[in-house]
């Protein structure tokens, strides 16, 4: 499977770029099957640095962008991490299950409070999985539990939405491919 041109250049800050990292597959490359839903579907190791000054928490959002959901205007979402503390430079290799992890950092995905691994059907063209980092001078007020994904991310993302602007806050964004399940 080859990989398409995807736009990995971090946004660049008063205090440099935030930049998102895996030791586990490089940008624009196949993500491992360990990381898939044929595989072991734990999340993959992931490491970021260039923290803006007065960042107090992060958000990071999995998606395929090649799959619509809904009215199709949006697309599925494979994890949402918020309330990620803005001390941390990592999230390690399977991230455990659940709401809210003991830090505080909360996690939800389009089919429940974890990682959903990629899983593109064998048939057809691959899919790209973007993976934002989003620096965030506030934490983010939302519970992980009590609506439905699509509504916690609607609601997350509009909590995260005035911060986008001012300088100082940066999104970095990564891709990976699915492997090639028809092998």
């Amino acid at each position: 499977m080859s990989s398409s041109p995807a736009s990995t250049a971090p946004s660049t800050t008063a205090t440099g770029a935030l930049t998102l990292m895996s030791s586990a597959f490089a940008a624009d490359s196949t993500i491992p099957r360990e990381f898939t839903c044929d595989g072991s579907n734990v999340s993959p190791p992931l490491a970021w640095s260039g923290t803006p000054e007065g960042t107090v928490s992060f958000a990071l959002v999995v998606h395929d962008a090649n799959a619509a959901s809904g009215n199709g205007l949006d697309d599925v979402l494979h994890w949402m991490v918020w309330n990620i503390p803005g001390s941390a430079t990592s999230l390690s290799e399977a991230v455990p299950q659940g709401p809210q992890l003991p830090d505080g950092t909360r996690q939800i995905s389009a089919t429940g409070p974890y990682y959903r691994g990629p899983g593109a059907a064998a048939a057809g063209p691959a899919h790209h999985y973007v993976f934002e980092l989003f620096a965030l001078d506030a934490v983010v007020d939302v519970p992980a539990v009590g609506a439905s994904p699509l509504q916690t991310r609607a609601a997350v993302v509009a909590a995260m939405a005035p911060r986008y602007e001012p300088v100082g806050y940066a999104i970095s964004r990564r891709r990976g491919m699915a492997p090639d399940r028809g092998r």
